[in-house]
């Protein structure tokens, strides 16, 4: 057991590097990741029964202790990121299928993945938790209204559907693992050290289907993708963490708000894109995947190198 748990941890340390391999694979070998299709919903059913599966009361009653950063997170991750998502698909000329995939990333609530950048750059890890159950929880409501508002000048959006699809994805399987979580409480601590690496893997799946469905489109249009969700990305990032800076947050607190806004769930994203709109509108969500990981690794790299220096810094100058 402590193999696994070992194997575990050190397969959610690496998430981004298991991204980009298996992307790569179903890129050079699309049809053996095809057949997966199908159970790209289940896949982040899985992923979100697993978030259930790791709340606890006091992540609810967080919410109520510190409204005025939970308020300023979710709506810092509801407004920029869509708007800059819809500021994009109007200055870039792009497919309409791709702008409306883009929006819809844009529209996702936070990933899961941010909780972990947040550990690793020294931020608010509980306002990071928190920010992510809410928005998660929030955006049965709130995902599939943007989508509707932005996106509809692309392609018809069901905003009725796409709000049961969303609490189908997201609200049962969390209630579900909070239900199994209260119900059998031995079985779900003896499964929680291993969860890191059954997400791992769902995700994982989930956006190396997507890029072996749309591999020729990637081939022809892949550079624009990347580049819209580069700038997607890193505006995100930046004006998130200028929102926390703004409110007069403290720098923990600034770099959370900045990760929660700029990594978004997009597994999420893909499995709303194939089942609503179509396979190509998926892969925006799917090399969101890829990049926030790598921007979110650099990003902490990078913070990690100030709080290594500003002491050396200080004793400089104390001396």
């Amino acid at each position: 057991m402590k193999a696994l748990v070992a194997l575990s941890r050190f397969v959610g340390r690496t998430f981004a590097l298991w991204v980009i391999l298996f992307s790569a694979a179903a890129y050079a070998a699309p049809t053996a990741f095809t057949p997966m299709a199908p159970a790209i919903i289940w896949l982040l059913g899985v992923v979100m029964f697993g978030m259930g599966l790791t709340l606890t009361p006091g992540d609810f009653v967080a919410v109520v202790r510190r409204p005025r950063d939970i308020g300023l997170g979710v709506a810092a991750q509801f407004t920029l990121m869509p708007l800059i998502a819809f500021a994009l698909t109007r200055l870039i000329p792009m497919a309409p299928e791709v702008a409306a995939g883009v929006i819809l990333v844009g529209c996702c609530p936070g990933g899961t993945a941010s909780n972990v950048m947040t550990y690793l750059a020294k931020g608010d890890v509980a306002l990071s938790v928190t920010l992510t159950t809410a928005s998660t929880l929030l955006a049965p409501f709130v995902t599939p209204a943007l989508v509707w508002l932005l996106a509809s000048q692309y392609l018809p959006v069901d905003a009725p559907a796409m709000f049961i699809s969303v609490a189908q994805m997201v609200l049962l399987p969390i209630a579900l693992g909070v239900a199994a979580k209260t119900a059998l409480p031995g079985l779900t601590a003896r499964l929680m050290p291993v969860l890191p690496m059954i997400s791992v893997a769902a995700i994982v799946l989930i956006i190396a289907t997507v890029v072996a469905i749309n591999q020729p489109k990637l081939a022809q249009s892949g550079l624009l993708i990347l580049a819209v969700v580069i700038a997607h990305n890193g505006l995100g990032l930046l004006l998130g963490y200028g929102a926390g800076r703004a409110a007069g947050m403290a720098v923990a607190q600034r770099r959370t708000v900045a990760i929660e806004v700029g990594m978004q769930n997009s597994g999420l994203g893909a499995a709303l894109a194939q089942a609503h709109f179509s396979p190509l509108a998926a892969v925006p969500s799917a090399v969101f995947s890829i990049w926030h990981n790598l921007s979110g690794t650099l990003l902490v790299s990078h913070w990690r190198r100030e709080l290594e220096t500003v002491p050396a810094t200080a004793s400089r100058v104390g001396g």
